[in-house]
């Protein structure tokens, strides 16, 4: 059958049978199980109406149980056997003895750390700048048009980006094209000394200025209640994180001798090669929050931003001091997608590198031991593991999603 025909036929099939779903069960509902006539035609309505929201959510229930809720019980049961054998936890304790396990977890927390913040902080001052400039629609446009690439198409573009070819060879990677571009002299410590210098020192400015924003009221005791306290001490653990890595790249830059006029392979350098498959995953997510959080700063209140005007006050302290702190929950949200993003990471890592040279993630490892291995139980421990990390971040996300709705 042509494949057009086919998936015509999905849908008519889909569609109508939701819609005979609905209009049988209503009518079965209406007319048989509690008929609106009789002596007892109020009771029935009554129970009707209690009735008919559960027919409207069974077919999403059933789904979610038999593609998610089962899923997940099955997992849980396989990571607890091995070769059909009940060994119990015996499948983590292999895991955790493993030095790949470790190598994934550490790399996940880096990628934690890294991804999010940087995307969310791309995607606020994209947000800011594009509303203040007349074509920051196209702008926009631009900036989001990686969120229509799949994460498999953007590994491809940003591998031929990190492509090396030996030195007597045309470099057909971008970045070794422009690092072949400099022999040392004083383009060179400019371009690549002090100008990444100064803007790494404003960096790590920033972030211990953030961090200390975030602790000072937690150590004069203004912080109220138990979470805001944990968050603002999680927040600024993060911010000395990131700014200790900042430190580590300052230091190298200066210090550094670098190898001038050599093609890098940039994807086995140990430590750094992380931080260049992340930028591909930043490059994705930077335009979803730019949008999100434009919207946000496009419904700040006139009359804040007129009162800090009035008061004097400069547009960094606008944007810093009234802006910021009115959309932080549409920031929350927009950091805690990612991170959800971040944790699942599969795609980027096994296009560009497949793990290798000390890049193994977490899905990663699952998959090379589930489909490679062909060890379900270690597979399933890792799965288990995975789904462990993303559960109390889907929580914090609902559990605001009702608070803002109260």
């Amino acid at each position: 059958m042509n494949p057009a025909v086919q998936a015509l036929l999905v849908i008519v099939i889909g569609v109508g049978g939701c819609v005979g779903y609905f209009f049988l069960s209503n009518l079965f509902l209406d007319k048989v199980l509690f008929p609106a006539r009789g002596p007892n035609a109020g009771v029935n309505t009554s129970r009707a109406n209690m009735i008919r929201p559960w027919l409207f959510l069974m077919p999403a229930m059933v789904a979610l149980g038999l593609y998610l809720a089962y899923p997940v019980f099955a997992t849980f049961w396989l990571s607890l056997n091995r070769d059909g054998t009940f060994v119990g936890f015996a499948n983590y304790s292999s895991m955790f003895s493993e030095a790949k396990f470790w190598e994934s977890m550490r790399n996940n927390m880096l990628w934690l750390v890294v991804v999010p913040a940087a995307s969310t902080a791309f995607g606020l001052l994209a947000a800011q700048l594009t509303d203040r400039i007349g074509w920051g629609n196209i702008a926009k446009s631009l900036i989001f048009m990686p969120m229509a690439i799949s994460f498999v198409g953007a590994s491809v573009i940003w591998k031929l980006i990190y492509d090396t070819r030996p030195v007597e060879q045309a470099q057909i990677g971008l970045l070794n094209a422009l690092w072949l571009k400099f022999e040392g002299g004083v383009g060179s410590f400019l371009l690549l000394r002090l100008l990444p210098g100064l803007f790494l020192l404003a960096v790590l400015a920033l972030l211990l200025w953030a961090a200390w924003s975030l602790l000072r009221p937690v150590l004069g005791g203004a912080a109220k209640g138990g979470w805001m306290t944990a968050g603002r001490i999680v927040g600024a653990a993060v911010a000395l994180f990131i700014a200790w890595i900042v430190a580590t790249w300052l230091i190298g830059i200066v210090a550094n001798e670098l190898p001038y006029g050599q093609p890098q392979t940039w994807l086995s350098m140990p430590y750094w090669n992380s931080f260049f498959l992340m930028a591909v995953l930043v490059w994705i997510q930077t335009g979803f929050a730019m949008v999100i959080l434009s919207a946000a700063l496009r419904g700040v209140p006139e009359d804040t931003i007129e009162a800090a005007l009035l008061d004097g006050a400069n547009p960094f302290q606008i944007f810093f001091q009234v802006k910021v702190p009115q959309i932080m929950p549409t920031i929350v949200v927009v950091w805690t997608t990612i991170t959800i993003v971040v944790l699942k990471v599969f795609d980027i890592v096994l296009a560009m590198t497949n793990g290798q040279w000390e890049t193994q993630v977490l899905a990663n490892y699952m998959y090379d031991k589930l489909f490679r291995a062909l060890d379900w139980g270690v597979g399933s421990a890792s799965a288990m593991i995975i789904m462990l990390l993303v559960t109390p971040i889907l929580v914090w996300n609902v559990y605001n999603a009702r608070k803002e709705m109260r």
